[in-house]
């Protein structure tokens, strides 16, 4: 009779957890970076939060994000089939200068391999998904609303994850846990929050120099931020092309100030001014692992892994140097 009763609650347990997964599933990604976004801006909600409460705090941060997001709807709204022309042609002429450089054979295939799948795959996904209005708008919604809850909450959900860390190996937990939260404000701040910078100050820099529209300025700054991420490239290949086009366009003095414009605020001047006083000393972050973790990330979990998969990989560096540090400084049983 027990073992019966086993039986039916954990079919109805599972049953529940199935109905759960299945109503969460839809909002993963608005539950992702909502996650994301209030653990980057936890530390001006600390600060203001001194002054205004917690509560009010997390409402004035969420109603800025409100205010960002109904701009982007609207912006969507008035540019998205612009932004997709653009995004293919632009993305087109930057390959095509790519393949006038004196590359080696793999990586020339490489870049055709790429091409010929990037830009329909972005498409359908930005159409289908991504940037459908009415999905956008639900997804906006679930995103301020865990971003607000985990604000407004902050102080008793960082309370309730020491009672969750094992009893054994207590001080394991913490190291990792300290690890792991340095990892990922160097990640959001430095990497992410950083480029995104890079992509505004470049969209900004292509309309005011004149060089496209904002529907291709747009673009640009995608492509910024997207490739302030791969070592290889960096943000200052945009600025470097749009500088090209300029002076063959005849406007020379146009090409050098964005250059100089380029260079200053968008890369690589950052890289070695602004990055390393917003990285902590100790929280290592290896290029390598980034770029890896992006590719690896966007195959396995679309545009949220180009943000998950350096953060997974970073955590499982840093776990890795943790267990590392406790191991040697554990004294061995052999020893006693």
């Amino acid at each position: 009779m027990k073992s019966r009763n086993i039986i039916v609650w954990s079919i109805i347990a599972l049953i529940i957890l199935y109905l759960g997964w299945k109503m969460l599933q839809p909002m993963l990604s608005a539950i992702f970076f909502g996650v994301i976004a209030a653990y980057a801006f936890l530390p001006v909600h600390k600060k203001l939060s001194k002054r205004a409460g917690e509560f009010w705090s997390s409402i004035i941060l969420t109603t800025v994000l409100l205010l960002i997001a109904a701009g982007l709807a609207v912006l969507l709204a008035l540019t998205l089939s612009n932004v997709l022309n653009s995004a293919y042609n632009y993305t087109t002429l930057t390959f095509d200068w790519l393949y006038s450089l004196p590359l080696p054979l793999e990586v020339e295939n490489t870049l055709k391999d790429i091409q010929s799948q990037m830009m329909p795959y972005l498409t359908n996904y930005v159409l289908n998904y991504t940037l459908s209005l009415p999905r956008y708008i639900i997804q906006s919604l679930v995103f301020l609303i865990v971003f607000q809850y985990l604000l407004a909450n902050s102080n008793e959900v960082a309370e309730n994850i020491p009672p969750l860390l094992p009893r054994e190996d207590r001080e394991l937990a913490q190291s990792l846990l300290e690890g792991a939260d340095k990892t990922l404000q160097a990640l959001i701040r430095s990497w992410l929050l950083l480029n995104i910078a890079k992509g505004i100050l470049m969209t900004l820099g292509f309309v005011i120099f004149g060089i496209l529209d904002l529907a291709g300025a747009i673009v640009a700054g995608i492509l910024t931020i997207l490739f302030s991420f791969v070592p290889l490239f960096e943000g200052w290949m945009i600025w470097f092309i749009g500088s090209i086009y300029l002076i063959k366009q005849g406007m020379v003095f146009k090409g050098i100030l964005l250059a100089v414009y380029g260079f200053t605020l968008v890369s690589p001047l950052p890289d070695y001014t602004i990055r390393p006083r917003i990285v902590a000393k100790d929280a290592k972050l290896d290029s390598t692992m980034v770029l890896l973790g992006m590719i690896g990330g966007a195959m396995a979990f679309g545009v949220k892994g180009l943000i998950a998969g350096p953060i997974v990989f970073n955590l499982v560096a840093t776990l890795v140097r943790e267990w590392k540090r406790i191991n040697k400084t554990r004294p061995s049983k052999h020893s006693s």
